[in-house]
């Protein structure tokens, strides 16, 4: 019987999308206002969904206090009141957006979750824009 346990968390994080190799006309006209080049922020709502067997001895899929610390050490701690372009490696040369940090997301966690675990990360960026990710 597989099981879904999800987590939920928070972040608060600046960000500019834009690309390097594009003039700013260009970046603005498809990036609009999230091109500010002074930047602007985002309070990001993130939810961790895991997905497996039940464990018959726990009763578990997985002890939510491990996957609350995964997610605290890979993504809370790593991007909470950081500027996504300026601070985080992984955006050095990847676009900041919804979709590329949901991405960045789901590889840092899945490195912590057993194979055997579906991994699913929900991303929003407002109340109304979010991004799913589920590996695929």
């Amino acid at each position: 019987m597989r099981v879904t346990i999800s987590r939920n968390a928070h972040f608060n994080a600046a960000h500019r999308l834009y690309r390097k190799d594009w003039s700013f006309e260009k970046n603005d006209s498809v990036f609009g206002k999230c091109n500010n080049p002074n930047f602007h922020g985002h309070n990001y709502e993130l939810t961790v969904s895991v997905t497996g067997n039940i464990n018959p001895e726990t009763g578990f899929v997985m002890d939510v206090k491990i996957l609350s610390a995964i997610i605290k050490e890979e993504v809370e701690h790593p991007f909470d009141h950081k500027n996504l372009n300026l601070d985080v490696p992984e955006f050095e040369n990847l676009n900041p957006t919804a979709e590329n940090i949901a991405v960045v997301i789901w590889n840092k966690i899945r490195k912590r979750i057993e194979t055997d675990f579906d991994l699913e990360v929900i991303l929003y960026e407002t109340p109304r824009n979010f991004v799913t990710y589920k590996g695929e």
